[in-house]
């Protein structure tokens, strides 16, 4: 997966073109959304939203720091 892409001219914006081997290797096809993330190596390409990933960490917390609360939100 270390094949070059080349930014191009479309329309009035740049872009890249993903190749289809890489689209497989992601599991996104068209009209998928990617996010990029920088991380320590640069920048990554993920499926995944990073910020609602920190909401949803922010919630296990929650329920791990408050699980009577939970039990009791739970009971309706």
């Amino acid at each position: 997966m270390s094949k070059p892409l080349k930014i191009r001219k479309i329309g009035t914006s740049l872009g890249i073109v993903l190749p289809k081997d890489l689209l497989t290797e992601l599991g996104v096809g068209e009209g998928d959304t990617l996010y990029p993330v920088r991380t320590p190596d640069g920048v990554s390409l993920t499926q995944f939203d990073p910020d609602f990933e920190q909401a949803l960490e922010a919630g296990r917390k929650f329920m791990r720091r408050y699980p009577n609360a939970m039990k009791k939100l739970a009971e309706g």
